[in-house]
């Protein structure tokens, strides 16, 4: 039996899960369809998302297309959640991109295309809600081709558009030999000499779509069911079935974690290579590479890997058939499955051999806010439940202040800290409220500096040498610790806790923010070498330890940023607003006074279309006040591009959590109780 892994991806509202609902009505796994209104769909278990009628979790869902399986992943629609949905693009075989007949093409639309399009993930287009009043065709698929970039094919026509009888009638037409012969020489041959058969253009249009080409669009209703059974006929014949050697060697991703009812995880793996079965020990984790968690790799994009690789025991394996999970002693090449007992397991973990295939990079989280208890909250189990969901969404940073026992949570966007507020009330029994969103800048480093500290010299209260010199590194590198003196001057464990305290001090800079692009350089080393008294045991007291390399290295390392200076960046957004033309005289002050540069204008008709950056932090402010400078025709889109130098007002400042190496004498009190 063939195997095909898809995912149905839309903007907000377009009618993706009730399209989700109406394909496993149609392969027989459920008899009654749900209803998002209801809150009784199968793909939506969240309270929220039934309450909200919102997807805010991936989830898998299987049924038969005669000797076809499909494993159907239903994935946000909401802008706030895109991180989830690029994690699971990248187990996917092909898509099937949900377009509403009424509202078009939307902003999250225009997002998940391009998203597609850049992974090469075959896709077909469902434009839903042909029987709702206002419903288009023939502009709608010109604004698709348009507005999406795309080459599109459509499948057929509509009659009774706008109307409950509304109906799709599959079959090309005129267009689709023009559209396929731009990539198929027998094609344009058989077309000018007017001998297109039916086979032909079927079989261009196959591999086509395969390769990414073009994108078939089908017309339908997921209410009433028009168009369903042909698109399910394109999503058996047109995309490619799931590829992988149920022999090879084991490769696998993590693309989901979840805890199960008594707290254990349960991590959702695509297998690509080989066959995992119940009780086999693997290795799990990160591909060794470089990057790591929290780096930051182009355009200031998060690069979700880790260096580290875990060894565990599969305890459980479900597999995915009929509409529901069932137990299974193994999960081949090609199948997604549910695996138990890997307790370090992580979203974006490789399983077994790490697939050698294109990185995938994540906008950062630019928004933080301070999680405030409610007066009954247990502060132990709140945070117990924030790690928990830090977990499950290793995009989503928690940051600790154990002096104001304090929890601040970065974000993407309101709605994210509303789904925060409501799970943790309603899973864990915690109650919360947020502070003000405030925006989550960085540093980096404007110049070059050095510092040293030799043991056994005053004021240095620690046994160890360290020399750090700070420079600035390219744009997106991070950050890169090196070597300037021999690695065997010293044990290495004593090198590596200067590494990683390094990175750790880093996570606040002068101004408390992340420091990042720069390149860290150890210049000197020394330590005390091991001593003991005659017959006695280790003195601690005359040798170093790792405790000394870790104690030092942030005092060194704050005052070599000091001498080189840091310059502190806020998050940008690249924005795209298209209003009426005769709007722009009430919106373009607004823009400037919220610190929005349109860099181009382009005019279509009676729409002007403004494309431009903007501050994170007055985002939310224009979203909110567009329907009311437009009319409510206005349409807003945007998405993290870059950070830029502070450039108005006071330089934002962001408390700090640690020791503060910047006050040498808090510092020693706190870390060694003496003062040097």
């Amino acid at each position: 039996m063939h195997l095909l892994n898809l995912g149905i991806l839309a903007h907000v509202d377009a009618g993706k899960t009730s399209l989700t609902e109406r394909l496993l009505h149609s392969a027989g796994v459920i008899d009654e369809i749900g209803s998002v209104d209801d809150g009784n769909t199968r793909t939506d278990t969240l309270a929220l998302e039934r309450r909200r009628g919102i997807t805010i979790k991936s989830a898998v869902v299987s049924f038969p297309v005669d000797d076809v399986t499909v494993n159907l992943i239903d994935t946000p629609g909401h802008p706030d959640f895109i991180a989830e949905v690029e994690r699971v693009l990248g187990v996917l075989d092909g898509a099937v991109l949900v377009v509403s007949a009424v509202e078009g093409v939307q902003p999250q639309t225009r997002i998940l295309m391009r998203t597609l399009q850049r992974l090469r993930i075959p896709t077909l287009l469902f434009v839903n809600k042909i029987d709702r009043r206002g419903a288009r065709y023939d502009d709608l698929l010109s604004s698709i081709s348009e507005r999406l970039r795309a080459a599109v094919v459509p499948m057929g026509t509509v009659e009774g558009l706008g109307t409950r009888e509304a109906d799709f009638l599959p079959g090309f037409g005129p267009s689709a030999p023009v559209v396929l012969a731009e990539h198929d020489d027998e094609l344009l041959t058989a077309y000018v000499e007017n001998t297109v058969s039916y086979d032909l253009l079927r079989t261009a249009l196959a591999t086509q779509t395969r390769q990414v080409l073009v994108h078939p669009v089908y017309f339908g209703s997921a209410i009433t069911g028009a168009g369903v059974d042909a698109l399910i006929t394109g999503i058996k014949e047109l995309l490619p079935a799931a590829e992988g050697d149920p022999q090879g060697p084991l490769s696998g991703t993590v693309f989901k974690v979840e805890r199960g009812p008594a707290g254990e995880k349960i991590a959702y793996a695509r297998m690509f290579s080989g066959t995992l079965r119940t009780r086999d020990r693997i290795t799990f984790g990160g591909t060794g590479g470089t990057g790591s968690t929290g780096d930051t790799g182009a355009g200031g994009d998060i690069r979700e890997t880790r260096e580290t690789r875990d060894e565990g025991k599969v305890t459980a394996i479900s597999v995915f058939d009929h509409g529901t999970d069932i137990d299974s002693d193994s999960v081949p090449a090609g199948r997604i499955g549910m695996l138990r007992g890997l307790g370090e397991i992580r979203i974006g973990d490789s399983i077994g051999v790490p697939r050698k295939a294109v990185e995938h990079f994540f906008a950062p989280p630019t928004l933080e806010t301070v999680v405030v208890p409610g007066p009954d909250a247990d502060r132990r189990a709140l945070h117990l439940a924030l790690t928990q969901l830090a977990e499950q969404d290793p995009l989503i940073g928690l940051r600790h202040d154990e002096v104001r026992r304090e929890t601040a949570v970065s974000l993407y966007g309101e709605v994210q800290k509303e789904v925060i507020q409501a799970t943790l009330a309603e899973e864990f029994g915690v109650h919360v409220t947020f502070r003000e969103t405030t925006p989550l800048c960085i540093e980096r480093p404007v110049g070059t500096g050095a510092a040293v500290e030799f043991n056994k010299k005053d004021p240095n209260p620690f046994l160890a040498t360290v020399g750090l010199r700070v420079e600035p590194g390219p744009v997106g590198s991070g950050v890169r610790f090196g070597l300037e003196v021999e690695l065997g001057a010293m044990p290495y464990a004593f090198f590596k806790a200067v590494g990683d305290t390094v990175r750790e001090t880093l996570g606040q800079g002068l101004h408390g923010w992340r420091v990042t692009d720069c390149v860290v350089t150890m210049t000197h080393s020394g330590y005390s070498a091991r001593q003991s008294h005659a017959h006695q045991g280790f003195d601690k007291s005359m040798s170093s330890t790792g405790a000394d390399f870790r104690g030092l290295t942030p005092l060194v390392l704050v005052e070599a940023l000091r001498r080189a200076g840091t310059q502190v960046y806020e998050p940008m957004h690249r924005f795209r607003v298209e209003a009426p033309a005769d709007t722009l005289t009430a919106l373009l002050p607004v823009l400037a006074a919220l610190r929005a540069v349109p860099q181009t204008t382009e005019t279509h008709g009676s729409l002007c279309v403004l494309e431009g950056e903007v501050p994170v932090a007055q985002v939310h402010g224009l979203e909110r006040q567009l329907p009311g400078l437009t009319r409510g025709e206005g349409e807003w889109e945007s998405a993290f591009d870059h950070y830029a130098p502070v450039a108005q007002g006071a330089v934002p400042e962001r408390a700090r959590t640690d020791h503060n190496p910047l006050n040498r004498k808090e510092y020693l009190l706190n870390v060694t109780r003496r003062v040097a």
